[in-house]
């Protein structure tokens, strides 16, 4: 509870950065890796939750797998977040993973509880103009994805993925370093699918049914695990 308390002194912080004046800014896209099995998550959980609430950014929640033998299986937990997180340690040539972790727009991580490292990072990203110009659009559970080709010409390895995530979930965890308390987990990531690898030398449109009614995002990002180029909420 102390390391609660003293985060929530400062998450004004982050929900303060003031982003610039600029053309269709694209989200800050910011990927929280935690657990429910994880004693020092909950205060980068409630970090996220201020997150959520702001337009400017898209905060995702990717539960892992790797702290369930300790007690309490994590329920939103996906092998797929792990591997999702591996590869950025991979390509970011860092020897671990850890919870909770932060990864800001594909290119910075921080300690997920670290408010103002946290808004140092999202300051290089806010109000900036995406460098792919992403399009979607929803009819009935009927998504529409476009991009046209990239002012440079293109001939870069892009990923286009898809995003669903549940907004707001309370879980009473009853064993586990957290046995005992109840914790509100925000955009909780419920499912991360790839719908086109891409070189933007060409425009690209394309349809896809949602599965799912729950919100979701699209990301356009450098592959494997680099740069996110743009992000875009379905609405």
């Amino acid at each position: 509870m102390r390391l609660i308390s003293l985060s929530s002194l400062i998450f004004a912080a982050v929900c303060a950065v003031t982003p610039p004046v600029a053309a269709d800014p694209s989200p800050v896209v910011v990927e929280l890796y935690t657990s429910q099995g994880c004693s020092s998550c909950p205060p980068a959980d409630e970090l996220l939750q201020r997150l959520a609430q702001r337009e400017d950014v898209l905060a995702l929640a990717y539960h892992v797998d790797y702290w369930d033998y300790i007690g309490w299986r994590d329920i939103f937990a996906d092998p797929a977040h792990t591997d999702r997180q591996r590869g950025y340690a991979h390509v970011g040539e860092r020897n671990m993973i850890y919870t909770p972790q932060m990864i800001i727009m594909g290119r910075e991580d921080v300690v997920g509880a670290d408010a103002m490292q946290l808004a140092e990072a999202m300051e290089n990203y806010l109000g900036h103009k995406p460098r792919a110009k992403l399009s979607v659009a929803l009819d009935g559970r009927t998504l529409t994805v476009s991009l046209p080709q990239l002012p440079d010409g293109g001939a870069e390895d892009l990923r286009v993925q898809l995003v669903q995530y549940m907004p707001m979930r309370r879980v009473d965890i009853k064993r586990g370093e957290l046995a005992g308390h109840s914790i509100d987990y925000a955009n909780v990531v419920e499912r991360h699918q790839v719908l086109a690898d891409w070189d933007g030398a060409a425009p690209l449109e394309l349809s896809v049914t949602l599965a799912e009614d729950l919100p979701a995002a699209v990301l356009v990002q450098e592959w494997p695990y680099g740069p996110i180029l743009a992000a875009a909420r379905v609405e």
